[in-house]
């Protein structure tokens, strides 16, 4: 690099950041805490790509990451402002989640009741990503009245949600762990 890079810029110090576009927010901002908690799960996500998992998981999980990014920055887009033309995420994606969710079901047992979520580290990661993405879903739905967010953005959320779930379950059947079923007593 020509120039030196610093990861801290001090503009933030007074607790206001900038959107995609310039304009100044409080860091508690609807949008921040969208991007925010759309940023915890891609750092989630990569906890469970860390796990002694298969390679094509690890490959799809990235991709997954790549795609949490592009939400990020729709998310961090100013859209009061004509800011620059940002990455989009397509109904392409979110097929591909549905493809790898039918893939990954075809090798499991039907699911007769909830489970409870455990059984080997990388099934936790994986329901703690899923509990998180349900967040981020709900997080920016609260967002979508003050701010025209792309509703494939919660489809693609929504998809992931139900992709981590059954990863959890496939990750319990090569780890062998045991898959607990919640069984209510009334």
């Amino acid at each position: 690099m020509d120039k030196e890079y610093k990861i801290y810029t001090r503009t933030g110090d007074e607790g206001q950041t900038s959107l995609i576009g310039g304009r100044r927010v409080p860091k508690y901002h609807e949008q921040i805490e969208a991007y925010g908690t759309v940023d915890e799960l891609c750092a989630f996500v990569g906890l469970i790509r860390d796990q002694e998992i298969d390679q094509a998981t690890r490959r799809f999980l990235i991709r997954i990451q790549e795609q949490l990014f592009v939400l990020e920055a729709i998310l961090a887009d100013d859209t009061l402002s004509n800011s620059r033309k940002l990455p989009q995420i397509t109904n392409k994606e979110i097929s591909e989640l549905e493809e790898a969710i039918d893939e990954m079901n075809k090798d499991l047992p039907p699911l007769n009741s909830f489970i409870l979520p455990g059984g080997h580290v990388a099934v936790s990661y994986a329901h703690v990503a899923r509990t998180v993405c349900r967040r981020a879903e709900r997080t920016i739905l609260r967002l979508s009245p003050q701010n025209t967010v792309d509703p494939i953005c919660c489809k693609y959320l929504n998809r992931l949600s139900d992709y981590l779930f059954v990863l959890a379950r496939k990750l319990g059947k090569d780890f062998n762990a045991e898959e607990t079923p919640w069984l209510p007593t009334f």
